[in-house]
């Protein structure tokens, strides 16, 4: 994927997170049976359970490591906890969903509070398995940095979408 038409490209995942690259598998995210596309809009109570992320291929002996960050964690006007990790798989075989992964950091709902969040989904190829293990932390996580400590390379694929607090709640009181 390349040009400027590129969702990742506008929604600044690629610069912000990513460095460009080339799709080389599928990846699709369903929360409770909806599909996201790049800049979606979710609400928080839509995003509650982990979703169901679909590898495509078909190699049963090549796998993967999904990460998920927010990198306007704690609000985009001041993103210093970025990259915040919400989600970490590894070890998904080609052709399966992230269920047939081993989650090494289980994952948790986004809340935003404050503005609009781009929830970023990412998906590496290992070079074998149980290659890769847990960071000790979640926030300041860094997606380029956990790929070259364990020689993951650029992306395969990615995701993104949008996600800000519920409507009508919070605010002034009268």
């Amino acid at each position: 994927m390349s040009g400027e038409r590129d969702p990742l490209v506008v929604g600044r995942v690629i610069g912000d997170v990513l460095d460009p690259f080339n799709r080389s598998i599928s990846i699709r995210v369903n929360y409770n049976s909806r599909e996201i596309a790049n800049g979606c809009d979710l609400r928080p109570s839509s995003v509650v359970n982990q979703p169901r992320v679909e590898l495509g291929g078909d190699d049963l002996r090549t796998f993967y490591t999904l990460v998920m960050v927010d990198p306007d964690a704690p609000s985009p006007s001041d993103p210093n906890l970025r990259e915040y990790l919400h989600w970490l798989v590894t070890d998904i075989p080609e052709g399966t969903t992230a269920n047939f992964g081993q989650e090494i950091v289980c994952y948790e709902s986004p809340r935003p509070t404050v503005g609009i969040h781009r929830f970023v989904l990412v998906l590496f190829r290992q070079l074998g398995r149980q290659t890769v293990y847990a960071p000790g932390w979640r926030q300041n996580f860094n997606t380029r940095d956990f790929a070259e400590l364990y020689n993951l390379g650029l992306p395969v694929a990615a995701a993104y979408y949008n996600c800000q607090r519920e409507r009508g709640t919070g605010g002034r009181r009268y």
